[in-house]
């Protein structure tokens, strides 16, 4: 493929406030779901300031079938940090974030060999906080309603589609047997529902899953408001799945309230045995976005830095049937968890696959 030049490093700061999770008219509109099947051409990449070991690119992609732009930057690991096939981890933000949000997570993954795309929903982004205040309330709603929860799984659809499409340079360097799904609040329930998650509307399971996703990394996921049977939602999500949240993990916006339970309630809801769980002692929701030390003190760069590793931790279990880096992980950041995740047996088959690979 044709290598992207490298270009020195510009750090990047986004302030997103704390987010919520869907209603059940939210998830009812995966019936109206279909899928994006067109292919575009996009104003040309823009390269960022990188360091020695990540390379930041911007996109400009249009999704012609839904006239809807789909924004998105690449941490993308030099050459120097490669090491055959790129695995990939796709995110997506939290209410109200962008694709600059989440750079700790971006350049901490990168710089460690695993490309990272950020999608940024045009329907639920920064834009939000923009306008007249006392307008703020119905952009929110408007934000997470039925619709924009759906649109938001078809951007994470699209910028893959892009990303591995036969004109893309990097189609021929990306690992496909693992590629993640990621995100953070309203972002983890999008990531959900790629990885399966659903309701029965007249009898029938309707979702928006995305089987390309091996696994998914789901931090502080709101439940699905207005579903009573959380455990039937998330029936059908089998992908291996880690789940990261905080003691102090309370979301709090006008007209949403969830407790740090809820997020205990998703992890516990999870069917499969291939999951894991962090607890971070201390730390709010919004401790996991791009925010300063004056958001969880000193405590903030350590659950950052702790976040960022866990994530690739947990892929070397999953994708290499390697448990020792979990284990090394625990112990380093054992000071600062209330809760630590246990490393899980993959498949016989499944394993013996992936040690070959």
């Amino acid at each position: 493929m044709t290598d992207i030049p490298d270009v020195p490093i510009r750090s990047t700061a986004y302030l997103e406030p704390a987010t919520h999770g869907f209603s059940r008219r939210h998830l009812g509109a995966m019936a109206l779901a279909s899928v994006a099947g067109a292919w575009l051409s996009s104003a040309p990449a823009r390269a960022q300031p990188a360091s020695g070991d990540t390379q930041i690119i911007d996109f400009e992609w249009i999704d012609p079938s839904r006239n809807r732009k789909v924004p998105a930057r690449l941490y993308w690991p030099t050459a120097a940090t490669r090491k055959g096939p790129v695995p990939l981890i796709v995110f997506s933000h939290g209410l109200g974030g962008s694709r600059k949000g989440y750079s700790y997570l971006g350049e901490g993954w990168a710089a460690r060999g695993t490309a990272s795309l950020h999608i940024q929903h045009v329907g639920s982004d920064q834009t939000l906080w923009q306008g007249n205040p006392i307008l703020l309330l119905d952009r929110l709603d408007g934000a997470a309603d039925e619709h924009e929860a759906i649109e938001r799984t078809r951007d994470v659809s699209f910028g893959l589609d892009r990303l591995l499409d036969r004109e893309s340079p990097f189609h021929a360097a990306i690992d496909r047997k693992r590629i993640v799904a990621a995100g953070h609040s309203y972002g983890a329930n999008t990531t959900l529902i790629l990885t399966g998650a659903q309701v029965i509307r007249d009898g029938k399971p309707i979702g928006y899953r995305d089987p390309r996703f091996t696994a998914s990394i789901v931090i502080s996921a709101p439940p699905f408001y207005g579903e009573t049977d959380l455990a039937a939602v998330l029936a059908s999500v089998d992908v291996p799945t880690l789940h990261v949240t905080t003691t102090e993990d309370t979301i709090r916006i006008p007209g949403r309230f969830s407790p740090v339970q809820d997020r205990i309630d998703v992890f516990n809801a999870v069917p499969t045995a291939r999951k894991a769980l962090v607890v971070f002692q201390g730390g709010s929701h919004s401790v996991f976005t791009d925010r300063s030390l004056k958001n969880g003190g000193p405590l903030n760069p350590l659950v950052k830095r702790a976040t960022a590793e866990v994530g690739l931790a947990f892929l070397d279990l999953v994708h290499r049937s390697d448990p020792a880096p979990l284990e090394a992980w625990n112990a380093t950041w054992k000071p600062i968890l209330a809760a630590a995740p246990v490393p899980f047996q993959m498949p016989a088959r499944q394993a013996d696959r992936r040690r070959r690979a």
